[in-house]
């Protein structure tokens, strides 16, 4: 398929993001106003501005608006909070559907907040990060689950955000990833491609596209050695895709391994996200009736624009047919 026949059907397209959504804060300090407390004599980061936008798998959902997927929604779990009323605006503003959200009084919205600094524009200080490091209550994991069964036969592709860093805490559970396989089982022509950072070889039957250190760390945790052709035979994954930054993505099939090329691009402003672009665009190419090979290098072809833009930035169809 070419690039402008991938594009012409993403608005008859539905999708499901699936798992840990956060609200990144993109804070500007000015050094100026850094005085020590009166208090406490602890030099202070004095915030003149910010602006909020989704992260983890809200960056999927954000790249896939504003590539003009037909209908785009979340399903994750955010916390009665002001972040949580953050990040369901900042959704809202790009038409992406709330609905699905589970929001529990037991948890904070897992939130990165980002400290800019408005003299040179760099990100200078340690972020904050608010993290939950425990395993979500019975009852939330229950509730997702009960969401994610009801509402999975209604879209073309649901792609899966496993990026909590931590052993327990994520919205993409055990359970979830038995759900996410008997999905798979039931809905065989439906795309189901999942990005995780530290688990990826603990799913089963459905896409896992890893970067090459997550798809090689994967590979010597399960085998003891490097083998990505063994590692998608454990997952029974219809692809791997590997990732391996501006050089491009291995495609690793059942009967081949196919190498899509990377587009080259001159000092990238940005490489933040670039991986959940690539995902947003190569999962609704699949989605749209490309092969896996030709998913990878329309992805290649969205994060080669994404990482132009300072933060997590996405592709318009006119960014992407002004590319080519």
């Amino acid at each position: 398929m070419t690039v402008e026949e991938i594009l012409g059907r993403f608005h008859g397209l539905s999708a499901l993001v699936v798992g840990d959504i956060c609200l990144d804060r993109w804070c500007t300090y000015d050094p100026a106003t850094g005085e020590p407390s009166r208090e406490t004599g602890i030099p202070r980061l004095g915030v003149i501005s910010a602006e909020v936008t989704p992260g983890a798998g809200g960056t999927v959902a954000n790249n896939l608006a504003a590539l003009r997927v037909g209908s785009v929604a979340m399903l994750g779990v955010i916390g009665e909070d002001g972040f949580g009323w953050e990040l369901r605006r900042a959704l809202g503003e790009r038409r992406i559907g709330c609905d699905l959200l589970v929001e529990a009084p037991s948890v904070q919205t897992f939130t990165y907040t980002k400290l800019l600094n408005a003299r040179t524009g760099v990100e200078d200080q340690p972020r904050i990060d608010f993290i939950n490091t425990r395993a979500p209550d019975p009852a939330i994991e229950r509730e997702i689950l009960e969401r994610l069964r009801e509402a999975a036969p209604r879209f073309d592709a649901i792609l899966v955000s496993d990026q909590a860093e931590t052993e327990h805490g994520g919205v993409v559970t055990p359970a979830v990833r038995d759900a996410l396989a008997e999905v798979a089982r039931s809905h065989p022509s439906q795309v189901i491609w999942v990005d995780s950072r530290l688990r990826c070889e603990h799913f089963r039957g459905v896409i896992v596209k890893p970067n090459q250190q997550e798809a090689e760390e994967a590979s010597r945790r399960l085998l003891g050695r490097v083998d990505f052709a063994a590692l998608r035979q454990h997952i029974a994954a219809p692809a791997l895709v590997v990732t391996h930054g501006s050089r491009g993505a291995l495609v690793v099939e059942e009967d081949n391994e196919t190498w899509a090329p990377g587009r080259a691009v001159e000092k990238p402003v940005d490489i933040c996200g670039a991986g959940d672009s690539f995902s947003a665009g190569a999962a609704m190419a699949l989605a749209a009736g490309g092969s896996v090979a030709e998913a990878a290098r329309f992805g290649n072809l969205i994060a080669s624009i994404t990482i132009m833009k300072k933060g997590t930035g996405t592709a318009s169809p006119e960014e992407v047919l002004a590319s080519l």
